[in-house]
């Protein structure tokens, strides 16, 4: 009983909010360091959630005070006909805009949370590239944009909903934040060697300055904020890339230069 109390003692005093405070014997270190670690990312996953709310509010709140607005002056029954059908087309954009917002919400907190239903199964990038390709056609032509695929089959083990947003999102910024008669070029490579699938997205758009790399995954991050709006979007496609990305254990590799394009990487490994 006396050893046992000794062995257990040190335990007692340990402050699991501030565990590096009290000096414990050589043996307990390593739990102490965990118990920092795991404390560290608490609080990050708290600043995260506390940023992500504050920024979901924000995103909601501007269109809602548009509407509200609209409708407001709609009430009062004093705007003729032309004016109506124009708020009236002003409400419907910015309910769009929300329903966009809240889906991309619920797949962010899906694959966050881990819980998507489907399980994986063998699917062609290449495929799923081609059909994404063919519903941005319509976009990519009234911006003058040509798209090209090229490459191997990219069969792999992967969650096709969680793969066909990935490959949409990268599209459809690589064409939104492109040039005029400019070009997106997809392709995909099956290294046989190393059983590793290299997915990239190549554009000729703006390009994206190197200070600002590390933040474009951060959630509603836009690099040119000024042409937010004009562009659509709700800032969480990069987010939903990453973390489509890492639930299938693949990394993401980006090289860019200002004014020339940007090309997106997404590395498989096939297992």
């Amino acid at each position: 009983q006396y050893i046992s109390k000794k062995v257990t003692e040190p335990f007692n005093h340990i402050n699991l909010d501030c565990p590096d405070e009290i000096s414990v014997y050589e043996e307990l270190k390593p739990f102490t360091r965990r118990i920092l670690e795991e404390n560290y990312e608490k609080n990050q996953r708290e600043q995260l959630r506390q940023q992500f709310s504050a920024n979901v509010s924000h995103e909601l709140k501007t269109p809602l005070t548009s509407i509200s607005g609209f409708a407001e002056i709609l009430k009062t029954g004093n705007v003729d006909e032309i004016t109506t059908k124009e708020f009236a087309g002003t409400i419907y954009s910015e309910c769009q805009r929300m329903i966009s917002l809240v889906n991309d919400i619920i797949k962010l907190s899906k694959l966050d949370e881990k819980s998507i239903t489907q399980e994986k199964e063998g699917i062609s990038l290449r495929d799923i590239a081609r059909e994404v390709i063919t519903l941005l056609s319509p976009v990519a032509e009234k911006k003058k944009v040509s798209l090209r695929l090229s490459g191997d089959s990219g069969m792999m083990n992967g969650v096709p909903s969680v793969i066909y947003e990935m490959v949409y999102n990268l599209l459809d910024n690589a064409i939104k934040y492109n040039k005029e008669n400019g070009y997106v070029i997809v392709e995909i490579k099956n290294m046989i060697d190393t059983g590793k699938i290299f997915f990239s997205v190549t554009d000729s758009g703006i390009g994206i300055p190197e200070n600002e790399r590390d933040r474009i995954f951060e959630r509603f991050y836009r690099i040119d904020k000024s042409r937010s709006k004009e562009l659509g979007g709700t800032g969480l496609g990069l987010s939903i890339v990453k973390h489509a990305a890492k639930y299938h254990n693949a990394s993401i590799l980006i090289s860019s230069e200002v004014g020339k394009g940007s090309k997106f990487t997404v590395v498989f490994t096939n297992s």
